[in-house]
C-alpha cells in the first residue's frame, strides 16, 4: 500500500513543479509580450507565494481533518481550471490569477505530501531519504517546464506559448485520476478542537527555539533558490544575450542539477551526517558565486543559434544547483523527524509559510537588483543569505541534539 501512496506523492509533486516554477518563464514572457518592467513582473512571485502562505496558515493543522487525499484532489481541480483560464485570458492579469490559483493549490499539496511522508516512513534516515527523493522529483518537474514551454513558444507568434496550458490542464486531470484510485491510510493524528485551536498549535510551535531557527533557515534558503531560479532566464537573456527559447532551456540546467543534487543527498545522508553534507555543499555554493559567476558575466558570447554555440562557462554557474539542492529537503526532514507525527501538519504549515515568504522576498529583491544594479551584479548578493544560512546550520545541529537527548 505504501508503494502506491509514494507513487502518487511523486506524480502530484512532479505536476506542481511544472506549474509552480514556470513563474520565471512567465516573468520573461510578461516583459517581452505584455510590456511589463522587471519590478512589475516580479509581482507574479507575490501572487504565487502570498496565497501559499495564507492558505497554509489557515488550514495546515486543520488539513488532517479534511483529509490529505481530498485536499490534493481539490488542488488538482483548481489548477486545471486556472490553466484553461490562462489560455483564454492571455493577459498579465490572467497570469496573476493563474499563479494565485497555483499558490492556493500548492499549499494543499505540499502540506499533504509532507505530512504523509511521516506516515509512510519508520525512521529518521528513511524520512531524510524519502524527503530528498520527493524534492528531487520536484526539481526534474521544473526541468521539464524549461523544455515544455519552449516547445510551444514561437517568437514570431506572441501568443503561441499559451498552447502549453491546455496540456498542463490535461496533466493535472491525469494526476487526479491516478490519485483518486490510490487507497490512503491517513493515520490517526490528534487534532485541535476547531480552526482556532489548530492555529494555536501552529503558533505554539513558533515559541520553540528549534522551530524559530529552522524557519529562519528555510526562509533564507528559499530566498536564495527562488531568487536564482526565477531570474535565471532573464539573466541568460540580458547578460549572455541568448535567444529567448535558449534562455529558458538553459535555466533547466539549474533545475536538473537541483534534482540530481537532491537524489544524491538521499544517498549521502546514509553515510554522512546531515550537517557534514550541508556545510560542505554551502561552502562550495558560495565559492561558485565568488569564482564562477564573474567568469560567466565577463564571458564573450558570440551569436548564439543552438546549444552547441554556447561557451562552456555559460553552463557553469547553473551547476550551483548541485550544491544548494540538499539543503531544503534535509533541513525539513531534520526538524519534522524530531517532532511527533501529530505536529507534522502544523509544522509543515510553518515550513510552507516561511518558504513562500522567502521565495517572494528573494524574487522581489533580485528583481529590484536586476533593474537598479544591473543583471550582471544581482546574483552576487546571494552571498549574504548563504553566509547567514551557514551559521544557522550549526545552531540547528545543537538544538536538535538537545531535543534528541531530552526525548
Amino acid at each position: 500500500m505504501h508503494t502506491g501512496i509514494r507513487l502518487s506523492l511523486y506524480i502530484n509533486y512532479f505536476v506542481f513543479a511544472i506549474l509552480l516554477n514556470s513563474v520565471g518563464i512567465v516573468i520573461l514572457k510578461s516583459q517581452n509580450v505584455y510590456g511589463i518592467d522587471e519590478i512589475q513582473a516580479s509581482t507574479l512571485e507575490l501572487f504565487k507565494d502570498l496565497p501559499i502562505a495564507i492558505v497554509s496558515f489557515l488550514i495546515a493543522s486543520f488539513l488532517p481533518r479534511i483529509g490529505y487525499k481530498k485536499s490534493m484532489l481539490a488542488a488538482l481541480v483548481i489548477v486545471s481550471i486556472a490553466c484553461i483560464g490562462m489560455y483564454f485570458g492571455n493577459s498579465f492579469w490572467a497570469a496573476k490569477l493563474l499563479f494565485a490559483s497555483v499558490g492556493v493549490s500548492f499549499a494543499l499539496i505540499k502540506v499533504s505530501v509532507y505530512s504523509v511522508i511521516g506516515l509512510v516512513t519508520g525512521s529518521k534516515k528513511e524520512h531524510n531519504s524519502l524527503m530528498s527523493y520527493i524534492e528531487g522529483v520536484f526539481m526534474f518537474g521544473i526541468a521539464l517546464a524549461y523544455f515544455l514551454f519552449p516547445a510551444f513558444n514561437d517568437e514570431s507568434k506572441p501568443d503561441s506559448w499559451l498552447n502549453v496550458y491546455p496540456l498542463l490542464a490535461l496533466m493535472s486531470m491525469v494526476s487526479f485520476g491516478i490519485l483518486y484510485r490510490v487507497d490512503f491510510d491517513e493515520g490517526h493524528e490528534i487534532h485541535g478542537a476547531d480552526l482556532g485551536d489548530d492555529i494555536k498549535q501552529m503558533l505554539a510551535l513558533m515559541t520553540k527555539l528549534l522551530v524559530i531557527v529552522f524557519v529562519f533557515s528555510a526562509f533564507l534558503f528559499v530566498m536564495i533558490e527562488q531568487g536564482i531560479m526565477t531570474w535565471l532566464p532573464t539573466f541568460n537573456d540580458r547578460v549572455l544575450r541568448l535567444p529567448e527559447n535558449i534562455s529558458i532551456m538553459m535555466a533547466s540546467i539549474l533545475a536538473i542539477s537541483l534534482g540530481i543534487g537532491r537524489i544524491l543527498a538521499g544517498q549521502l545522508t546514509k553515510k554522512f551526517t546531515w550537517l557534514q553534507v550541508l556545510s560542505a555543499c554551502l561552502l562550495v555554493a558560495m565559492a561558485m558565486v565568488v569564482f564562477v559567476l564573474p567568469k560567466t558575466v565577463s564571458a564573450s558570447v558570440a551569436d548564439i543559434k543552438v546549444f552547441s554555440d554556447i561557451p562552456w562557462i555559460g553552463f557553469a554557474f547553473p551547476m550551483v544547483g548541485l550544491f544548494i539542492a540538499p539543503i531544503y529537503p534535509l533541513l525539513n526532514s531534520v526538524v519534522l523527524s524530531s517532532l511527533p507525527i501529530k505536529l507534522h501538519s502544523p509544522m509543515t504549515g510553518l515550513i510552507v509559510i516561511f518558504s513562500a515568504l522567502g521565495g517572494t522576498l528573494g524574487s522581489r529583491l533580485i528583481g529590484w537588483l536586476f533593474k537598479n544594479m544591473g543583471a550582471d551584479q544581482a546574483f552576487y548578493y546571494t552571498l549574504i543569505p548563504m553566509g547567514l544560512l551557514f551559521l544557522c546550520l550549526f545552531a540547528l545541529k545543537k538544538l536538535t541534539d538537545i531535543k534528541t537527548s531530552t526525548t
